[in-house]
């Protein structure tokens, strides 16, 4: 078994782990991660189940995949949002495959789900332009209500898009439409070397949401904050694909292999 890191947890509080993911092994933990494959009910075909594999050395990798000028990349969550969720007879009509169907597909019981506490990353970013990758919580129903603490927050815990070493941390609620309401840090930049590895931290209270990378408090954010079990995703994405069916120019430069790696996600709660 390999040699993990020491989590750099928040002072002043007492911590317990409570749930976590080494990447120990051969094989990706399927009762701990699920792969989400949809966007908004409809099956992204850049989404894949193939870009996620462990090294042996205590490492999940995931890469970026080219083929026939299209590239894939992979997205793990421990739980799903219901506007996910694909409609039932997806695939057997060619037709209606592509707009919004009912009825949607069976729900899917989460993996895990947790309320407040400390959820902590380490990884190293990936190397070549044009994808991005997330270490972020999701509710399984936000969106379905005004309420915010009802709903649930979107909480981009660490989100990479370019490889100067920036990162932002990101709250959305209200849903992904007219509703939608964003929060953000603006660009931070990690401390040390672009090719190592960094730790990124929430530490998500009832009253606010404090963000850490490196041990180091990086942002703050209060109301709302949700009171709403959510789930753990990690993400990558490649550019373009959101705007149409080419990817983005800079992903096209990328030189393969590439991949955004992970040595751990560890979840804890705070005790007296």
């Amino acid at each position: 078994m390999a040699k993990h890191a020491e989590s750099l947890l928040p002072a002043g509080k007492n911590w317990q782990l409570i749930w976590h993911d080494e990447f120990d092994g051969t094989q990706l933990d399927r009762s701990k991660w699920d792969f989400r494959l949809h966007l908004i009910q409809q099956r992204h075909n850049t989404f894949t189940d193939s870009a996620a594999s462990l090294d042996g050395k205590g490492n999940l990798i995931l890469s970026l995949q080219e083929k026939d000028g299209h590239y894939y990349s992979s997205q793990l969550q421990t739980g799903s949002n219901y506007l996910d969720r694909p409609g039932a007879r997806y695939g057997s009509d060619p037709v209606r495959k592509t707009k919004f169907t009912w009825p949607v597909a069976k729900l899917v019981p989460a993996k895990f789900m947790h309320r407040y506490g400390y959820y902590e990353i380490r990884c190293k970013f990936q190397q070549q332009p044009g994808w991005w990758s997330a270490f972020w919580l999701q509710s399984p129903v936000i969106g379905s209500s005004l309420n915010a603490e009802e709903a649930g927050v979107e909480v981009d815990i660490m989100e990479n898009f370019t490889r100067d070493g920036e990162f932002s941390h990101n709250l959305y609620h209200g849903g992904y439409g007219e509703d939608l309401v964003g929060r953000h840090s603006g660009p931070r930049k990690i401390s040390g070397a672009l090719d190592d590895y960094h730790w990124f931290g929430l530490d998500w209270t009832p009253e606010e949401y404090i963000f850490y990378a490196d041990g180091q408090e990086t942002f703050r954010c209060g109301a709302p904050v949700s009171q709403r079990e959510q789930f753990i995703l990690i993400s990558t994405e490649c550019m373009g694909y959101r705007r149409g069916d080419q990817p983005a120019p800079e992903l096209k430069q990328a030189q393969l292999p590439d991949a955004f790696v992970v040595d751990f996600v560890r979840v804890y709660d705070q005790i007296s």
